[in-house]
């Protein structure tokens, strides 16, 4: 498919103006807009709504193996986040959810099979959908503690998810102590959650912090949102973004515009009489006796409790808005949550009609009527899957390759190659009986001491080592040594050739 795609196939789907500043947009000598290709679900859809016309052609799924170009803000880690970058995308089409369902199975045992195949440790788990959409998706993390994803497990159950997409759940108030009197206290210059419970000797979990949105509607008269949560707690903005009356994609207010709709700053804003609606997490609600802004300048309330205080408050709901954290139930009611961190090389979508609907891709279906057809996308990042193998196995020495991605199964190590007709001739003899065998060598014919040679292979990360030299020759033997071995072994020269094959057959 075409790497450079037309504006006009995006603006179609309506997500040239979605999709946000990744998407990289040229223009050509006539002022025409393009866009580097980030994923291809507007070209694919288009190709479909041309030239296939019957419920009969269906179900069927194309697929390539491309460059891709994303304007990531912040490339690093090599070829871990890259703007370009090489992916294997799918794409399926179907008559019902039904097939689409089975499909998506069908690519997510598949996927399954190829990251086991790999030798990766991994998981997949449920995941938002972002900016490519859909109804259901799941991402594919390589377990690492480099990993820019936050993952949470049950530590019990089956269930596992980003930490974007994890929900959770009404808390009940865990403090019985007597309710305490509201009191506005003064805090000069204490505006952080780490200054304002340092000052007033309480812990974060006593605080409820307030931040401020912009709402969906910016013609109304206030045109932001107040998102309450408890002082320990991260916000999750993937919820908060999909919270009715939340501005998607999720725009924090600027200093002036609190000041201007709210009268106080930044740092002294509280739920108490604030003139704004309030959304209040979960958690949050559960606070008594907990300390607030008071919306003045340097002071703060002790001794809130939303209960009897609520008068005070302006259109609150209790919603999900913050992070699930370590200890957390988990969502399905087996156990509590664990977090690791993971590196996402896959992702799967059932996408229904987003696309099909907006592009008007229809077949003629078996009552001789036009139907829309339904969607799912599927990708690995195949520049990723080697960065993230890397990042789950290696050691100081360097690259620790799964025998399934090595570049080479074997390295040939000659020492004194040059000075040696013997020890070259026996290694030219066994490069070639080798990849006779179907093998793959690296044959590091050059002239450096046997120290360099080693280390360089060592951080290369080839399974599997032979050092070939004349105090060998002189006892028949060649030297051994797996990457992950820590001595080296003696094999006869009769006998290499079928041991390294077994070795390999065997991992």
């Amino acid at each position: 498919m075409p790497s450079i795609q037309p504006a006009e196939l995006w603006q179609e789907s309506e997500r040239w103006n979605q999709y946000g500043p990744e998407l990289l947009r040229i223009q050509d000598r006539h002022d025409r807009e393009f866009c580097y290709g980030p994923t291809h679900e507007e070209v694919i859809t288009d190709l479909v709504r041309r030239e296939i016309r019957s419920y009969k052609q269906l179900p069927i799924n194309f697929y390539q193996i491309q460059t891709k170009f994303r304007d990531e803000i912040r490339p690093r880690f090599g070829v871990m986040r890259a703007r370009e970058f090489s992916m294997k995308d799918a794409y399926s089409f179907h008559t019902t959810k039904e097939s689409l369902e089975e499909t998506y199975q069908v690519m997510y045992d598949t996927y399954s099979n190829i990251f086991n195949r790999l030798g990766l440790e991994f998981r997949a788990v449920e995941a938002d959908t972002g900016s490519i959409g859909g109804n259901a998706s799941h991402e594919f993390h390589v377990l690492a503690e480099s990993g820019e994803d936050a993952i949470a497990f049950s530590s019990h159950g089956s269930y596992a998810a980003n930490v974007e997409l994890a929900p959770t759940s009404p808390t009940e108030q865990c403090n019985e102590s007597p309710a305490q009197a509201l009191e506005k206290i003064a805090t000069p210059n204490q505006h952080s959650i780490e200054e304002v419970c340092k000052f007033l000797n309480i812990s974060a979990q006593q605080v409820a912090k307030t931040l401020i949105v912009k709402s969906d509607n910016p013609e109304e008269d206030n045109p932001l949102i107040a998102l309450v949560l408890r002082g320990d707690h991260e916000l999750n903005a993937v919820k908060a973004q999909k919270l009715e009356g939340v501005a998607n994609p999720l725009e924090f207010a600027s200093e002036s515009e609190i000041e201007k709709s709210l009268g106080c700053k930044i740092g002294s804003i509280g739920p108490l009489q604030l003139k704004c609606p309030i959304l209040i997490d979960h958690a949050a609600l559960a606070l008594t006796n907990f300390a607030c802004g008071a919306n003045q300048d340097g002071f703060h309330y002790q001794g809130v409790n939303w209960k009897r205080d609520a008068s005070k408050i302006k259109e609150p709901r209790s919603v999900d808005l913050r992070k699930i954290v370590e200890g957390d139930p988990s969502p399905d009611g087996n156990g509590t949550i664990q977090i690791k961190r993971g590196i996402e090389v896959g992702h799967i979508f059932q996408l229904g009609d987003k696309y099909s609907q907006a592009l008007k891709a229809s077949v003629l279906g078996a009552d001789g009527k036009e139907q829309i057809i339904t969607m799912g996308c599927y990708g690995i990042g195949v520049t990723r899957v080697v960065a993230a193998a890397i990042e789950q196995n290696f050691d100081e020495q360097g690259i620790i390759w799964p025998s399934s991605i090595a570049p080479f199964d074997i390295s040939l190590i000659p020492i004194n190659l040059k000075k040696s007709d013997q020890v070259k001739a026996t290694c030219e003899q066994m490069y070639t009986d080798l990849q006779n065998r179907g093998l793959e060598v690296l044959f590091d014919d050059r002239d450096q001491r046997a120290g360099l040679l080693f280390a360089d292979h060592e951080l290369i990360g080839t399974p599997h080592r032979i050092v070939v030299s004349e105090r060998g020759l002189e006892n028949s033997e060649i030297e051994y040594k797996g990457r992950q071995d820590t001595e080296a072994q003696k094999i006869p020269m009769t006998k290499i050739l079928d041991f390294l094959q077994n070795k390999i057959t065997r991992n």
